[in-house]
């Protein structure tokens, strides 16, 4: 097996980084008209615009990062909505530990704490995630150099 099949490749890393961007721009938009023009409440706001970023997150990995997978189907879809719920969900776990277990109540630490460090343990949580579970890149694929009849 190749040791180096784990660690991932420049191109991937870079179209990942860049489909992200893409995505939350989009998310930030799209929260920013409901919340603003359009009037909608926060929470409703929030998974409206969730929903279009991972949207454009699944298309740009699908047809740009991952082309290559060939994933079909609903079920990669709902994976990898899930591994964006997960993300999320680490984000918030950071805040919640900062703010109410450790006491550092500040906007600056809510800021560091969600958008800083749970920001990037999401990101390697959404990287793994989608990496491994929604277009199957793993250890044992990128081990093998030919077929078995060499």
């Amino acid at each position: 097996m190749n040791p180096r099949a784990w660690v991932p490749r420049r191109g991937e890393l870079l179209g990942f980084a860049a489909v992200g961007s893409l995505a939350y721009a989009v998310d930030l938009a799209l929260f920013t008209c409901l919340r603003g023009p359009a009037g909608v409440g926060p929470l409703t706001a929030k998974a409206l615009s969730f929903l279009a970023g991972c949207t454009v997150a699944y298309a740009g990995n699908a047809l740009g990062t991952y082309r290559h997978a060939r994933v079909r189907g609903p079920r990669p879809c709902v994976t990898f909505l899930v591994v964006n719920l997960a993300g999320s969900l680490v984000q918030l776990l950071c805040l919640a530990v900062s703010h109410y277990g450790l006491g550092y109540t500040s906007q600056r630490a809510d800021t560091l704490s969600g958008a800083g460090i749970g920001m990037a343990l999401a990101t390697l949580v959404r990287f793994w995630g989608t990496r491994s579970l929604v277009f199957g890149v793993t250890r044992r694929q990128e081990g093998r150099v030919g077929s078995w009849t060499g």
